[in-house]
């Protein structure tokens, strides 16, 4: 079987299982396979089983990138089992499509979290989750101003592009647009469109927290998931030929990782406190918002350490525990008032959200772990560059050494 013949295949399998279930498929391929799926009869759940298993019987390539295509075809197959309703218990469904052993988060590392909000937060009474309104209130873009937001992400990607350029090198001629949403789903999501061209989708309709601003554009932006996209499309589809590329679906291994740099995204281009003295110095006297005492690298850690309450939240809700445990469970350990905690509840409930945040806690885990270890430009590189799996992350030596993958310049 031709490579290409394997890849189109994998293609039409992802197109048909994201038909399925309803989205969760990033595709960039030729839009007549995609015509093509969405004109025949949907497949029932067997077949695309048995598609998917034909896929894996036949996978053409060697390592490492034969191990990563089988990771996404078995994330496939799970997902077909169960498109005609019934699921495996959370934990073995997230093994399958997640490639992750999704045990649950001790509850001291989630007090550990807390304490560390505790100490990086303005000081002040109350209970924690109150002071961690009040911070976000005092930061919170004014309403009568918020026509500013596309100039101030503006300002925010061309630094993050910056710095990201000094990590790996970027197309002069790359554009990223902001594009304001009413009523989304999502606080903001960065798309690579293709041809250097990305957008900066943002929910107009919720608050933005000024604090949050390079946060949330290094995540969707760069190093984020825009960069992300472009580069591996650049290095991997144009460079080397990898038109599997073009298949994202969501609900795999490769979303762990794409989450994981994300959430580490900010830290990466502003390492210690420079993301707050940038802020200082090019947006917060603008909207009168004074110095506060408070370490805002140290907020945004804290708070993606307590992913990890969400995913004990989902764990609970997918065991069949009664609604109000959960409710509480997330009110106290991911410190949510009652509308996040009726918000939260409605997306973990929803199919597929369960994995979606264990993807996002064990996407922070894993992703911190290998920046950790080395040089941490050159994992960076890599993570935005190669197909990494989560258990290329799990803290074997990459560079090498026995058990690490095989060199990704070898045939393929």
């Amino acid at each position: 079987m031709s490579q290409d013949a394997w890849v189109r295949g994998y293609a039409l399998l992802a197109l048909r299982v994201a038909r399925r279930v309803g989205g969760m498929l990033i595709y960039r391929g030729p839009a007549a396979w995609e015509r093509r799926v969405a004109a025949e009869e949907p497949p029932p759940s067997r077949r695309l089983v048995d598609d998917a298993e034909w896929l894996l019987d036949r996978l053409p390539f060697a390592p490492p990138r034969s191990r990563y295509l089988a990771a996404q075809v078995r994330a496939l197959r799970a997902v077909a089992r169960t498109s005609d309703g019934g699921c495996p218990p959370l934990a073995e469904y997230a093994r399958e499509t997640l490639g992750i052993a999704a045990d649950p988060v001790p509850e001291a590392e989630l007090a550990a979290a807390h304490a560390m909000l505790d100490a990086a937060l303005p000081r002040g009474s109350g209970r924690l989750a109150d002071r961690l309104r009040a911070w976000e209130a005092a930061h919170a873009l004014p309403d009568h101003r918020r026509g500013e937001l596309p100039d101030l992400i503006g300002l925010a990607v061309a630094e993050t592009r910056a710095r990201t350029h000094v990590i790996v090198p970027l197309p002069a001629d790359e554009c990223v647009g902001v594009r304001l949403v009413p009523e989304a789903h999502f606080l903001a999501a960065g798309s690579y469109d293709g041809e250097l061209r990305s957008t900066i989708h943002v929910n107009e309709s919720l608050p933005f927290n000024l604090a949050d601003l390079l946060y949330v554009v290094a995540h969707e932006g760069h190093p984020g998931h825009i960069a992300e996209s472009m580069l591996k499309e650049l290095h991997l589809v144009e460079g080397r030929g990898w038109k599997d590329q073009w298949v994202r679906f969501m609900l795999s291994p490769a979303f762990v990782v794409s989450e994981g740099i994300g959430l580490h995204a900010q830290g990466v281009v502003f390492p210690g406190d420079e993301a707050q003295r940038w802020l200082a110095d090019r947006v917060f006297p603008a909207f009168g918002i004074a110095p506060d005492g408070g370490d805002l690298a140290a907020v945004h850690h804290a708070r993606n350490l307590l992913w990890g309450a969400w995913a004990n939240a989902a764990l609970l809700a997918a065991d069949g525990r009664p609604r109000a445990e959960v409710a509480g469970y997330l009110a106290r350990w991911a410190l949510l008032d009652e509308a996040g905690v009726a918000a939260a509840l409605t997306s973990i409930g929803a199919p597929g959200m369960g994995l979606y945040v264990l993807g996002y806690h064990h996407g922070h885990r894993l992703v911190g772990e290998f920046l950790a270890r080395g040089d941490r430009h050159a994992a960076v590189r890599r993570l935005l560059t190669e197909q990494l799996l989560p258990a290329d992350l799990d803290g074997r030596d990459l560079c090498g050494s026995p058990g690490g993958p095989a060199d990704p310049n070898g045939t393929a």
